[in-house]
Formats: structure tokens, C-alpha cells, sequence
């Protein structure tokens, strides 16, 4: 198997999840650019073992068994895109100029817009998988949430010329559209819907901070994205 097939699934999921996988060692020139190209992979890592958790909790009452499936998958990620959903509520609604908000977004502490976007978030996700009924969309969601992230992060530039953010953008997205294919001809419409919810966001976030979009605003397209397709399961 190529090595930078290998390399790419390996960082994609030791950078996006908790996972006990091996050490990534040394991340290389680029290597990050490459890995962002196996996202939706791990979509489909996540989306099977959301699956399996909607399993074990389905005889439980809905809103217990909604709020240990959103805990698990908050643990999986290690709430790495919903730190940076938090952090982009207290930049992006603050009434400052973008320089600013730049600055907010790097700042380790939340204020009273991070913990309001944060607060509504978790009630509307796990409103979503209170009302579900089925495994499918978790199993879709993780896939199409990452695979349409890889939209806005090739169109938009970088807020930031010297972040992590924009080592990943212009990666290999053809082999994630693919990796994400299934999940598409599956449920075209989850998929429309995850497309705009990551247009939306990254369109929001590049105008209120004078043009480009950041790592922590990739983390709030995953989420908001994620909320939306299984929103959208159901109605």
C-alpha cells in the first residue's frame, strides 16, 4: 500500500480523534496538507463507531441514550472541533474589527458569545439525536461533515498565513470526495445540506474577519455541518 496513503489515514486520525493509534512521530513538510485529504476516512472511523454506540444504548430512554452518544462522541474527538466552535462564538459576534477577533480567536480563555454559541449547540445536537430513531445518520454525518469541509477550505484563504489551519488547506480533496462518494449517492440530499452548512459557516466567519478562515473555524464547520445533516435526517 502507498506509504503516503498510509502516512495521510494515520495523521488524518490522530490529529481528528482520540483514538489510541501510534504515535505520529515527526509530522513532515506538507504531511498535513496530504492528511486533510483523508478526512472523510475519518468520518467513516467515527460514523461506525457512533453507529455501534446508537446500538448499545437503544433500550434505553431516547434523551439518555442521545446524551451518552453525544458524550461518546465528544470523547472520540476530544471536542476538538467544538473548541473551535466555542472560540469562533466569541470572536465572530464580537462587535470588534477583524484584527481583533484574530487576536479572540487565539485566546485560550471563553467569554460570554463562546459559552452561549457552546450552551445552544449541545442542546440543538442533542435535540437532533434524541429524534433520530436510527443509526444511519450517524453513520453519514461524521463523512459528509468532513468531506464538505474540504470545500470551503480550498476556496477560502487562509486568516492566518502561519498556522495549522493553512498547512492544511489544498490537500489531495479528490481522494476525500471519493473516500466520501458513498455516503453522497447514499443520501444526496444529507449531502446538499452539509454543502451549504459549510458554505454558510466559512462565508460568515471569512467576512467578520476581513477575508480568509482558520483552523478553529474548520472545527465550527464540522460541527454546525454535523448538527444540520442530522437535523435534516428527520424532517
Amino acid at each position: 500500500m502507498n506509504s503516503s496513503l498510509i502516512r495521510g489515514l494515520h495523521l488524518a486520525h490522530t490529529f481528528l480523534t482520540t483514538l489510541p493509534f501510534p504515535h505520529v512521530g515527526e509530522v513532515r513538510e506538507g504531511e498535513f496538507r496530504n492528511a486533510s485529504g483523508y478526512y472523510p476516512a475519518v468520518g467513516w472511523t467515527l460514523g461506525i463507531l457512533l453507529s455501534l454506540c446508537f446500538w448499545l444504548v437503544s433500550s434505553l430512554p431516547q434523551a439518555v441514550g442521545a446524551a451518552l452518544i453525544l458524550a461518546f462522541w465528544f470523547g472520540l474527538t476530544g471536542m476538538l472541533h467544538f473548541d473551535g466552535l466555542v472560540d469562533c462564538g466569541d470572536a465572530l459576534l464580537a462587535a470588534k474589527p477583524p484584527q481583533k477577533r484574530l487576536e479572540i480567536l487565539s485566546d485560550v480563555h471563553m467569554g460570554a458569545f463562546g459559552l452561549g454559541v457552546g450552551a445552544v449547540h449541545i442542546l440543538l445536537k442533542w435535540s437532533a439525536l434524541s429524534n433520530i430513531g436510527a443509526w444511519l445518520p450517524l453513520l453519514l454525518a461524521p463523512v459528509l461533515a468532513r468531506a464538505a469541509l474540504l470545500i470551503p477550505m480550498n476556496l477560502f484563504g487562509s486568516a492566518r498565513a502561519e498556522s495549522l489551519g493553512a498547512r492544511s488547506r489544498e490537500g489531495n480533496w479528490q481522494v476525500g470526495f471519493l473516500i466520501a462518494l458513498p455516503a453522497v449517492l447514499f443520501a444526496p440530499k444529507l449531502a446538499l445540506v452539509a454543502v451549504f452548512a459549510a458554505l454558510a459557516v466559512a462565508w460568515f466567519a471569512s467576512s467578520r474577519l476581513g477575508g480568509g478562515i482558520s483552523g478553529d473555524v474548520y472545527g465550527a464547520i464540522v460541527e454546525i455541518t454535523e448538527v444540520a445533516v442530522l437535523i435534516a435526517a428527520f424532517t
